[in-house]
């Protein structure tokens, strides 16, 4: 092969031989920029071609689709650009493109530009520390530190610039632990910035890559090699959320409706802003695999208006999320309706509480909610305590008939038709059958529950066409298949054995699930009892099933409870769901999926199969590198094939692209610590089941040890030997209270006084909270009221003000003041005692702190404006999050009931409490473990 650098090469450009690959690659001097196609001279350096001769034939074929005058150029160039460029499009910032409305790959070269004006500057005396500005003395060696230290710094420091770190504009600053406390506004940024190599994005739009919200990575910079990984000791893995919801001010996700679906014939990815356009236009390179694909026929067409389109305004090269509408070959059988069964508990202890009439009216009001736009949406009601009740809803009329199936061991349906019937069509009789349902079963005293009967046969009805089964029960199931013992044992509780009841307790419900999954049937549960409900084990069916667990302990509706279940229940009524979902998640060569976390069923290898996809669930996914990856950039690309609730097939693709890296400093700086935190939790919940809590904790502090001895030993000057310091990342400042958190939340921390359903929820939820609801779960938000500035509370551009939060201590909380603590599940307003009756008569209406009961309330709205801008920031606290769930509020009184003041103070995970250490002590831990000593 003939050397191209005695041949003409653009000014600037050199070509070396890759021995690996048997091929040249191209070297951009200046930048150290590689590509493996020859770049091409600009049109002033090359040779005019003759206008009147025929173009060479490698360039137009018999294949060329003719363009519009202005697309042909913005795909090709000018004339001029053709004459010499061997079937390889000119690199886009050397062709003369009037008409194309970008530059591809201009937008990153511009955006690295301005990052490295917004750089900040040194201060007198500062000097560049790992890419970075060097901290005081005492943030890197305590005050002591000498000029042995600063002398070996330098020599590092000096190592570190020769390998042009922190050229791709990621810049690494240390911080000590030891003398920075948590800052809560940290959790609120957004993670590293992911800084690509100019070219590599075909597209300007911000919106290229997918937003963090939907697919974040917990390394924004890829190590080119599993011994980097290693040498980094960060987790490596992928947070995903597909399907979140959109609050006011999200930008919707674009939809591609003409059906043409560009995909790579080998690795099947999708057509994304990453590719690359080669020959003219005709074909395009895969991002993951390199091969190169036919641009489909269709591509460049406007169906819509019946005439030639632009390619370059085409949604999925310019979105990182987009979704397809897809054609016929994408479907097993036409797109199914959306069903709801409702399995309601009619039991003693159901009706007692309120439960059925709380269901029943929830249900009742939100029918106009549940996603029916086509009219094809079924219903079926069964109520069940020992037996079970089928009722039969024939439409055009208001009456309906009970059917009572006493023979729970063999179960079957006593009617063929009318017991699934279509909403719009039965609306008046299902209506009528919701309003006296409770009455019913008014004065029904039987104790027990055939819930395993009720779910077989809730499927026996709805399995020809999948769904979901809504199971409302308030009492441990004790009859028929799936029967379940009551195993609480409190001397059990906190020991090596207590793993075991978070554990299935019968093979039935996981049996169970994996049958739905193949129908294509989910299941949600929301759980109600006062006594032993076996949440670990009820939970497996919402787990497998790709649905969502709700507890609500000893359930009352003539508290607040009935407020919180009838808004979340209604909610999730209301929610449009992805139906018969599969989901895969595809890399660039090299990487591969490792381990999934999260509620669904791993079909095969990397299929991951969900019958009903709720919103706002979240999945974690484990990746692994296989080899020495040469690519300069990575791409993750999930992608969703569901059928939407209103009875269309789609495909949902979430496109990330991330920069490699072969610098470990690039890694630590581009390390996401929420998303960390996120894959943590979900390891740790896991790690909990297999093996025993302790094991779990015990993991989670070694990972958090992992990664600070790597820092320690790589990018400090201290290296190897003890040091005063424990230092770690800027950017990864808030994993250790992270952490703490996660050991301190119930469903990890190490006690003897939680109960076994509490622990298992708490998992649940652990396990299936997107990010910005897991964020307060583990980490709560601390505000004070009392002495907040007078436009907290009010309304400002970004919707009510929220006051600044405060670090996780008690030693915030004045004896005068009023403050809110919030982990998203529930809502604490602590009051001191020494609060004056002004305050309590401004939010409480009460005249003194002495009246003031504590416990679960509702706020009252008065007429004064302290107490509207209390109500204003509780009101956006509860609504400010995605996700179906409305926290209870909780009055706190500092000397009041014992157990809830524990209960609020848990909150503050900063503080020692019990056997769990205090922050201070948690990271003297984790710096005596680091500097190899013992604690």
């Amino acid at each position: 092969m003939s050397d191209p650098n005695q041949q003409q090469l653009p000014p600037g450009w050199a070509a070396e031989w890759d021995g690996t690959h048997q091929r040249y690659l191209f070297i951009e001097t200046a930048t150290g920029r590689t590509q493996w196609e020859p770049p091409v001279l600009s049109a002033e350096l090359q040779p005019m071609a003759p206008t009147s001769s025929p173009p060479p034939s490698n360039v137009h074929h018999a294949k060329r689709r003719q363009y519009a005058a202005g697309q042909t150029q913005a795909y090709y160039g000018t004339e001029s650009t053709l004459g010499s460029g061997g079937g390889y499009p000119a690199p886009p910032s050397q062709q003369q493109q009037p008409n194309q409305l970008f530059t591809p790959g201009l937008a990153a070269e511009n955006q690295f530009q301005q990052q490295q004006q917004q750089q900040p500057q040194l201060q007198p005396g500062q000097q560049q520390y790992y890419g970075g500005v060097q901290p005081e003395p005492e943030y890197i060696n305590g005050p002591q530190y000498g000029q042995q230290q600063q002398q070996q710094m330098g020599t590092l420091a000096d190592q570190f610039g020769q390998m042009n770190m922190g050229q791709k504009g990621l810049r690494l600053y240390t911080t000590n632990l030891l003398t920075s406390p948590p800052d809560p506004r940290e959790l609120h940024n957004p993670p590293p910035e992911i800084v690509l190599p100019p070219n590599s994005c075909i597209s300007p739009n911000p919106s290229a890559n997918a937003d963090p919200s939907y697919q974040r990575c917990t390394i924004n910079a890829i190590p080119t090699s599993n011994s980097l990984l290693k040498k980094a000791n960060i987790p490596f893995g992928l947070v995903l959320t597909p399907y979140r919801s959109l609050k006011e001010g999200d930008e919707a996700v674009p939809v591609v409706t003409d059906t043409v679906i560009a995909r790579c014939r080998r690795c099947r990815t999708y057509i994304n802003p990453y590719v690359q356009f080669i020959d003219g236009g005709n074909r395009w390179r895969c991002c993951m695999c390199s091969l190169s694909n036919e641009v489909p026929q269709l591509f460049d067409w406007d169906q819509v208006r019946n005439a030639p389109g632009d390619r370059w305004a085409r949604p999925e090269l310019n979105y990182g999320v987009v979704e397809f509408v897809a054609p016929t070959e994408y479907m097993a059988r036409p797109p199914q309706p959306a069903v709801y069964v409702f399995l309601i508990d009619v039991s003693h202890s159901a009706i007692q509480s309120g439960m059925v009439a709380t269901a029943t009216r929830t249900i009742l009001e939100n029918l106009d909610r549940l996603p029916d736009e086509d009219g094809r949406t079924k219903v079926a009601i069964i109520a069940f305590d020992v037996s079970l009740y089928f009722f039969s809803m024939p439409p055009g009329t208001t009456d309906s008939s009970m059917l009572v199936v006493s023979d729970v061991e063999d179960v079957f349906l006593p009617k063929p038709t009318d017991l699934l019937v279509n909403l719009a069509e039965a609306r008046a009789s299902l209506e009528a059958l919701l309003g006296r349902l409770g009455d019913m079963f008014k004065e029904n005293h039987i104790i027990g529950s055939a819930l395993g009967p009720a779910l077989q046969a809730a499927f026996q009805l709805m399995s020809p066409i999948g769904g979901k089964i809504i199971v409302l029960s308030s009492s441990l199931p004790s009859v028929g298949a799936g029967a379940l013992k009551n195993r609480e044992d409190p001397k059990i509780l906190g020991t090596t054995k207590e793993s075991g009841l978070l554990q299935a307790a019968s093979p039935f419900y996981k049996t169970f699930a994996i049958e739905c999954s193949r129908g294509q049937v989910s299941v949600d549960m929301f759980l109600f009892s006062a006594a032993y409900q076996d949440v670990a084990t009820l939970a497996c069916l919402p787990h497998y099933t790709a649905g969502q667990t709700y507890f609500y302990p000893a359930f009352n509706a003539r508290t607040e409870d009935a407020r919180k279940f009838a808004h979340e229940f209604g909610e999730v009524l209301a929610q449009p769901i992805m139906l018969e979902a599969v989901m895969r998640v595809r890399a660039s060569k090299n990487l591969r999926m490792s381990s999934f976390h999260g509620n669904f069923f791993v079909r095969s290898t990397d299929l991951l199969a969900m019958p009903a996809v709720p919103q706002d669930l979240s999945y974690a996914i484990e990746v692994q590198i296989e080899d020495t990856i040469t690519a300069p950039f990575v791409v993750f690309q999930t992608a969703v094939l569901h059928t939407t609730c209103y009875g269309e097939r789609r495909i949902r693709v979430v496109t990330t692209a991330l920069p490699t890296t072969g610098n470990l400093s690039e890694v630590f700086a581009s390390a996401d610590q929420v998303a960390i935190a996120t894959l943590l939790a979900n390891k740790a919940v896991e790690r909990c089941i297999t093996h025993k809590l302790e094991d779990s904790r015990d993991a989670l502090f070694n990972k958090t040890v992992e990664i600070l001895t790597a820092y320690k030993a790589s990018m400090t000057a201290a290296g190897a030997g003890a040091s005063a310091q424990l230092a770690v990342s800027e950017n990864l400042k808030m994993l250790p209270v992270l952490v703490l958190g996660l050991l301190k939340n119930v469903g990890i921390r190490q006690s003897s006084q939680i109960p076994p359903d509490l622990r298992a929820y708490a998992q649940a939820l652990l396990t299936s909270l997107p990010a910005q609801l897991l964020m307060p779960y583990i980490y709560p938000t601390f505000y004070s009221l009392h002495n907040m500035s007078p436009e907290c509370g009010t309304v400002g551009e970004q919707g009510v003000i929220l006051p600044p939060p405060l670090p996780l201590s008690s030693e915030r909380l004045e004896r005068h003041g009023l403050y809110l603590i919030e982990d998203g599940q529930t809502i604490f307003l602590w009051v001191g005692r020494d609060a004056v009756p002004q305050l309590i008569a401004d939010v409480f209406n009460l005249p003194n702190y002495e009246v003031l009961r504590g416990g679960k309330t509702t706020l009252p709205l008065l007429e004064n404006a302290f107490s509207q801008r209390v109500n204003a920031i509780v009101q956006k606290t509860r609504e400010m999050r995605r996700g179906p769930y409305w926290p209870h509020l909780y009055i706190v009184k500092e000397d009041g009931e014992p157990a809830l003041r524990l209960w609020a103070l848990s909150c503050l995970i900063q503080d020692r409490s019990d056997v769990l250490p205090s922050y201070q002590q948690f990271i003297s831990q984790l710096k005596d473990k680091v500097n190899g000593g013992n604690y």
